[in-house]
């Protein structure tokens, strides 16, 4: 378990920063811009759950821990040590992909088929549902970029793009299974 004694540490003050095998790079660094969002991710999830209740606050709870031990995968980049090291990894797997596709299906089993395109809004829960859903796209286009030049688990890119799909669903189950939705009209303002 983590011990956090001390908030501030000053070793980041000159513009780098520890990976969890102890590897210090840039703060701006690919791998560190990657986790991060994946932090950004779970932040918008807090506010989310400001307007959740029931199994979907539960389910909401569940995958913010699920991007702590994402977060972790993604700072420990040398995966072939896996086995050598004092502490084994967090490693993102495929239960946690599946778990989020079982998840989708039963949402969405129970709404009517799209016809066009969702505005991000409705009720509070999908407008911040939405704002998820971006936030995890760009933690997965940044995962999927730092993985063309590093080691990275291919479970967490599976990862991260089923979540934008389940807070995509999740946000239409949050607007009464999609029957409140805001539909796109195209061209409706020329």
């Amino acid at each position: 378990m983590v011990t956090l004694n001390k908030i501030y540490t000053r070793t980041g003050d000159g513009g780098d920063t520890a990976l969890g095998d102890g590897t210090r790079v840039a703060k701006e660094s690919l791998r560190v811009s990657a986790y991060g969002t994946v932090d950004e991710t779970n932040a918008t999830i807090g506010m989310a759950r400001l307007h959740a209740v029931g199994e979907t606050d539960a389910a909401l709870a569940r995958i913010q821990n699920d991007l702590f031990d994402l977060g972790a995968d993604l700072c420990r980049p040398d995966m072939d040590k896996d086995a050598e090291a004092d502490f084994p990894p967090l490693r993102v797997n495929a239960a946690l992909v599946e778990r989020l596709e079982a998840e989708i299906d039963a949402m969405n089993a129970a709404q009517e088929p799209l016809k066009s395109f969702i505005l991000p809004g409705g009720s509070p829960l999908a407008a911040h549902l939405h704002l998820c859903r971006t936030v995890a796209r760009r933690s997965e286009r940044l995962s999927v970029k730092l993985s063309r030049v590093e080691p990275v688990n291919p479970a967490v890119i599976k990862y991260l793009n089923r979540l934008s799909d389940w807070f995509f669903v999740a946000a239409r189950a949050a607007n009464d299974q999609g029957k409140t939705d805001v539909l796109w009209v195209p061209g409706a303002n020329r």
